[in-house]
């Protein structure tokens, strides 16, 4: 063999980390404190408003309903309402001059936020509103991803511009009589379905969503309306009698219907297990609170079987706000019960194997930790991602969010009223500079949209809001402009929060950050109607150019993570749920279609592509065993595993035989027959050594991030495959991987598709 290929001395070859290093907590990984240097925060618990009286808003968590602070200290981590001010009218501001000094102040600040929207021109009027019939003829179902982008059935753009319908989720804030108005979200009881039905025919409904320029809803729900047999009342129903008698999950269809025949995309957000209002001490902090992470999957399954034959029920919102119960922090990849990477894997594979069209989307941590200045706590949203993403069995079906509010921040819980209420020192999002907003917006979700990483996905802010009118607070005024500058400035997917409440006897919204507002006579008052400061920033946001027409079909670099158990991306193995790996403790398999490009040492991460990939044949895999069918002297004095010619890995399996579950030798490699000859000759190959630290490309997929965090790893290069490892258990290195058999693949090479590149 040639030079390069031959195994020199090893006998004193230094040994890889074989130890952890210790969790720093909350996140592995993360180092959740401000980063000093440029005076940007980074992580928070972010709380929704509640109201006690109409357009006075109060800490409801810390009322009769909430567990004093005297009890738990982690009960500071409770949901706190907008800053309690007395209300008076605002003149509208003006765009003009204001608006373009600070777009282009937005557009130098911005040039750190993953792949920016070129600079744009603000309209700030109100469009003339699309009908259903015309939404409906601009796009067709299903969505899938395509890099960055969702995209719909033809290839086209689709960016959500999505408005939150609240009520299916229900309203009631914990104590109290459930019947009395007083003891639910700013007074409006939804009896557990989409609010305002009592108020307005739904036809009226969808023709006032029309007129607010948005093309999508994000429709929450609650677990318990899924087995929930009681009738609503006739009063919740009163403007649509077609409803009455019907359980709340049959109005929940009804509203699916109306939505999507008038052209709207619905996206289902599992918000809450009971019908308790977000986001407390109350009992709808996990995904797995006061229910299985079973049932919570059953559940899901159960909904979209219900709606498969509806395309225009495009997405699954897995699950809302994930946050810190009374004991316990949710995290991110440490394989048990609290794991949200783990559950998202899980429910998202589940639901694509019953219904492969739809959607998945995942939302980041939205807290961690007790909100004290000598706790560690913060907001992670989705920087656990940067080192660990998700991989589901169909690559184009995965897209990330993330919730931003003013008064929350990135270790901001959002609450008032001292330490006591779970107030700590730290900046909220309002009292930043725009410079440092824009920094946190990009760490803490618009990262994930940088082209050609194991992480990219849309991004989807279906989150965000702040009150209208009568609303006096200027700081949550002048983040909202600023906020909705950084979503044009990155054409950012959004979903405003909420869209639909009630006016009193007076006429006065009882929840003022809602787009539109019913009184009970059914008359509306609208975000566009004068006297609500928010339309000029609202119809700067919607009316927005955006990127539209076809959008390449993109290559893919996608994680697997083995580390506590097996990771089978592949729907072929997958839908078989048998396990091709014999004798190993874990394994796992890249997506179809994609083939192992490198492999972590010592946590048993791995990088899969598509980029260039050769076309397997579709037939049986081919299962390389330790030291056998080994050809040529490649990795000579180590243990070795080879893939046949003509074939190419797609999978990897180990066992902990050295006894050490923090040192995973190799096992086993999953091969797929390519449909053409593939070159393996000597001039064709090279060992690629990783057993001293990293070994991978300086350019090509996912350069720019860490797919093994604190792990030596070996990567080919985009243009070759994986044909082989070597090993050993000399030296003490315990059978990890030490070196990749490395293939140039043919030449001109295939290629699937194109990398999508800033515009």
């Amino acid at each position: 063999m040639a030079a390069h290929l031959q195994s020199p001395p090893r006998t004193h070859r230094a040994q890889a980390p074989t130890t952890r290093q210790p969790r720093p907590q909350p996140v592995r990984a993360l180092h959740l404190v401000p980063q000093q240097a440029r005076g940007s925060p980074h992580t928070a618990l972010y709380t929704k408003a509640t109201t006690r009286n109409p357009g006075n808003f109060r800490c409801k968590p810390w009322n009769r309903s909430c567990p004093p602070p005297s009890l738990l200290l982690e009960a500071t981590i409770m949901r706190c309402g907008r800053s309690a001010r007395a209300c008076r009218t605002l003149l509208v501001r003006a765009l003009g001059f204001a608006t373009a000094l600070t777009l282009l102040t937005l557009g130098l600040a911005a040039q750190s936020v993953a792949t920016p929207y070129a600079d744009v021109a603000v309209r700030p009027a109100a469009q003339t509103a699309l009908t259903g019939t015309q939404l409906a003829a601009s796009w067709t179902g299903p969505l899938s991803t395509r890099g960055r982008y969702i995209v719909d059935a033809d290839g086209n753009r689709f960016k959500l511009k999505s408005s939150n319908w609240a009520g299916a989720q229900g309203t009631y804030e914990g104590s109290g009589d459930v019947n009395d108005l007083n003891n639910h979200q700013a007074h409006q009881k939804s009896d557990n379905i989409p609010l305002g039905l009592d108020r307005t025919p739904i036809s009226q409904i969808m023709a006032d969503f029309h007129s607010l320029g948005i093309n999508s809803i994000r429709l929450p729900f609650a677990n318990a309306l899924i087995h929930d047999t009681t009738v609503v009342p006739d009063a919740a129903v009163a403007a649509n009698p077609q409803l009455k008698g019907k359980t709340p999950l049959e109005v929940f269809d009804a509203v699916v219907m109306a939505l999507t025949a008038d052209g709207f995309a619905v996206i289902l957000n599992n918000h809450t297990t009971n019908y308790r209002f977000c986001c407390a001490l109350d009992g709808n902090e996990r995904w797995n609170s006061g229910q299985s992470t079973q049932q919570w999957v059953d559940d899901w399954v159960f909904l979209v079987n219900r709606y498969k034959s509806n395309k225009r029920v495009v997405g699954a919102d897995l699950r809302n706000e994930v946050r810190r119960d009374t004991w316990n922090d949710p995290n991110w990849g440490w394989g048990n019960d609290h794991d949200l990477n783990k559950a998202y894997e899980i429910a998202g594979n589940r639901i694509l194997q019953a219904h492969p069209d739809i959607l998945i989307v995942m939302e980041g941590i939205n807290w961690q930790g007790i909100p004290q200045g000598m706790f560690s706590h913060g907001r992670p949203n989705l920087k656990p991602v940067a080192t660990l993403s998700n991989t589901l069995i169909y690559s184009n079906k995965l897209v990330y969010s993330a919730h931003f509010y003013g008064y929350t921040g990135s270790h901001h819980t959002g609450a008032s009223g001292g330490w006591q209420n779970g107030e700590t020192n730290d900046p909220r999002y309002q009292d930043l500079s725009l410079e440092d907003l824009v920094q946190a917006v990009n760490d803490e979700a618009l990262f994930v949209t940088q082209e050609g990483q194991h992480f990219t996905a849309p991004v989807w802010i279906s989150e965000f809001g702040v009150g209208g009118r009568g609303y006096d607070d200027d700081k949550a005024k002048a983040w909202f402009k600023n906020f909705t500058d950084i979503l044009v400035k990155n054409d950012t997917d959004f979903a405003q929060w909420p869209v639909v409440g009630w006016t009193d006897s007076n006429g006065k919204p009882q929840d003022n950050w809602a787009l539109i507002n019913y009184s009970a006579d059914g008359r509306q008052l609208s975000v566009n109607d004068p006297g609500d400061w928010r339309a000029t920033d609202w119809n700067k946001l919607v009316n927005a150019p955006s990127k539209t027409g076809q959008i390449p079909q993109p290559n893919h670099w996608n994680m697997l993570n083995v580390e506590y158990g097996d990771y089978d991306a592949s729907k072929k193995i997958y839908d078989t749920q048998a396990r091709w790996s014999e004798g190993s403790t874990k394994e796992g398999s890249c997506p179809d279609g994609q083939r192992l490009l490198g492999i972590g040492r010592s946590y048993s991460h791995a990088l899969c592509t598509d980029f260039a990939e050769p076309k397997a044949t579709g037939g049986d895999y081919v299962v390389a065993k330790g030291d056998v069918g080994i050809t040529g002297d490649w990795g000579e004095g180590y243990n070795r595993l080879q893939c046949p010619n003509d074939t190419f890995a797609v999978g990897f399996s180990i066992n902990n035989m050295s006894g050490n579950w923090n040192r995973p030798n190799m096992h086993q490699l999953l091969c797929a027959p390519s449909t053409t000859p593939l070159p393996h000759d000597v001039s064709a190959s090279r060992l690629v050594w990783f057993d001293n630290g990293d070994n991978r490309p300086a350019t090509g997929g996912s350069a720019e991030s860490d797919w093994g965090n604190n792990d030596y790893k070996g990567q080919c290069k985009d243009t070759e495959y994986l044909a082989g490892v070597a090993y050993t258990w000399k030296w003490n290195h315990g059978g990890q991987a030490d070196a990749l058999l490395c293939r140039r693949l043919p030449s001109p090479a295939p290629l699937h598709g194109t990398v999508i590149r800033s515009m």
